[in-house]
């Protein structure tokens, strides 16, 4: 029987109450007998700060490189507002991002036919959305040096960001999006600022090189992330895999994110690259939502993404795809049955909290098994 190695990272506000779900899953899955799951847990984000005086620490990092995948809950809240910059709560999670080269974040938004209704837009427009926003993670803006805050002469203080990109990261997320796209629709649209960035032309250069080279059977578009944006919230049925900058993917994503119904629904997966003698990729799975401090130690948290961010793992880093399905098609029969946490509630449906959610699937789990 394989033995699969998670590393489960619960974080903060309402990281831990999600994780305590996940784990219920795993124990679930465990019981069946197909595979084993050595799990262990450690601090992140603002928990280790008050711990250990870093957002995450050299031995978690060094643990992180080597278990099949990592499970991570959220990081952040006001608690840390006045933590010097290098050590605020986020910096853990991006250092896992950076120091595994998990460049690849892929951000499904479905949209499951019970919550077409809870979607901010026309159900027609929504109900059976599925599409991909695939993210560049470990470059761009976010990465770019200087990052700074100075004093100028006169006295003003400037702040800077740098967006860079470089031939090879452009073509290593191109890549994947067209390998993704041949096992959905073959359609990618790849985002850019190509009118006002130059990172955003060079952007457009290498994918349309690469597609020439690499992307046979794939459909190509072009599109500027504005422009996906707005089309986003008028058409989002016209996508299937979305491919962008760091910066970008960012916010396209918490937009796709609200299409769904809440952003409490959407999972999301890190991937590094394969390994050139197993072939295995490094990978940090986790819900999209944060850390939701308003809201911590309510029990009133939503964990179908932190679920589906477990199922994400046993589909790309446990090779389990039957069981991965088991959890999509568990999450959607327990929406069908009328349960919603407080974020998706709609009427004439029955309210419940984290804990409950997590059994109304762990039941539903076992029906899908029979």
């Amino acid at each position: 029987m394989t033995t699969h190695s998670l590393l489960l990272l619960p974080g903060d506000g309402i990281g831990p109450e999600v994780m305590a779900q996940v784990e219920r899953v795993i124990a679930f899955f465990g019981k069946r007998g197909k595979a084993s799951f050595k799990t262990e847990t450690a601090l992140v984000g603002g928990a280790a700060y008050d711990k250990h005086g870093v957002a995450v620490t050299d031995e978690t990092v060094a643990k992180a490189q080597t278990v099949d995948a990592i499970l991570f809950g959220s990081v952040g809240g006001p608690k840390w507002d006045k933590v010097a910059y290098e050590h605020r709560p986020e910096a853990g999670l991006l250092r896992l991002r950076k120091d595994l080269d998990l460049f690849a974040n892929l951000r499904p938004a479905i949209c499951y036919p019970a919550l077409a209704e809870a979607s901010s837009l026309k159900r027609e427009l929504v109900e059976g959305l599925d599409i991909l926003i695939l993210r560049e993670l470990t470059g761009g803006t976010y990465f770019g040096e200087p990052k700074e805050i100075v004093t100028l002469e006169n006295g003003q203080r400037r702040g800077v960001d740098t967006t860079v990109y470089t031939t090879g990261e452009i073509e290593r997320i191109a890549r994947v999006a067209f390998d993704l796209a041949r096992k959905r629709s073959g359609k990618v649209h790849s985002a850019e600022k190509r009118n006002v960035m130059v990172t955003g032309l060079l952007w457009n250069q290498v994918v349309t090189a690469l597609h020439a080279k690499e992307g046979q059977g794939i459909k190509l578009e072009h599109i500027l992330a504005d422009a996906c944006a707005m089309q986003l919230v008028r058409n989002p049925k016209q996508f299937d895999v979305i491919v962008c900058d760091n910066l970008f993917g960012d916010m396209l994503s918490d937009e796709a994110a609200m299409l769904t119904g809440s952003i409490g629904m959407l999972p999301s997966a890190s991937l590094g690259a394969p390994d050139p003698k197993t072939g295995k990729r490094k990978a940090l799975y986790e819900p999209v939502h944060g850390s939701a401090p308003d809201i911590a130690g309510q029990g009133s948290a939503n964990p179908i993404a932190a679920i589906a961010s477990y199922g994400m793992a046993l589909r790309y880093s446990c090779d389990m795809p039957h069981e991965a399905d088991m959890i999509d098609k568990a999450i959607a029969g327990t929406l069908a049955r009328g349960f919603r946490t407080s974020d998706i509630m709609q009427p004439n449906m029955r309210k419940v909290g984290t804990a409950d959610m997590g059994t109304a699937i762990l039941e539903e789990l076992a029906t899908v098994a029979k």
